[in-house]
């Protein structure tokens, strides 16, 4: 049952960011978000953290590129690529990129609506991450559970150590 849910949340969430990464990115979807899009980040662009710590100016076309590519890369990752663990590195990275989202609307005072998004897909990602852990924590005790009901190989009850017994 939690694999339905993990594989339908990865799909689900891994569509929405090559959707929204696209949008941000080029105007082939819609140009009037596109356009709003464009608007909000230069006033995203001003109050970035990490730029203001380092005194640094990033252009809010850059900054849009970057954060759009990222979320088409970890959208991409999420749908279509099997691996677990690159699944797990796209959801922390679109982790981070909500949490940033949020403490810029913020910082700006944007109102719920336009926030709210960011605010839903970040607790959307953190509950995929959820039942991804307890997926492999079950796969996990079902491992050991099925080693622990294998038949042993050689003498149970010798005083032989298990390292010589094995070379017998």
């Amino acid at each position: 049952m939690a694999s339905i849910v993990l594989k339908s949340l990865s799909i689900f969430l891994g569509l929405f960011f090559i959707f929204v990464g696209i949008m941000k990115i080029t105007p082939y979807i819609s140009k009037e978000l596109h356009k709003d899009l464009r608007q909000e980040y230069v006033k995203y662009a001003k109050i970035i953290p990490l730029a203001r710590w380092l005194n640094v100016k990033i252009p809010s076309k850059w900054y849009r590129r970057i954060v759009g590519g990222l979320e088409i890369v970890c959208g991409i990752a999420l749908t279509f690529i099997p691996h677990r663990r690159t699944k797990q590195l796209a959801n922390w990275i679109l982790l981070s990129l909500m949490i940033a989202a949020i403490s810029l609307h913020w910082a700006v005072d944007d109102k719920l609506e336009r926030s709210a998004p960011a605010l839903v897909f970040f607790f959307m990602l953190t509950c995929r991450l959820v039942v991804e852990w307890q997926t492999e924590r079950q796969d996990k005790a079902e491992a050991a559970k099925a080693s622990a009901k294998a038949p042993s190989v050689g003498p149970t009850h010798s005083n032989i150590p298990a390292k010589l017994a094995k070379n017998d």
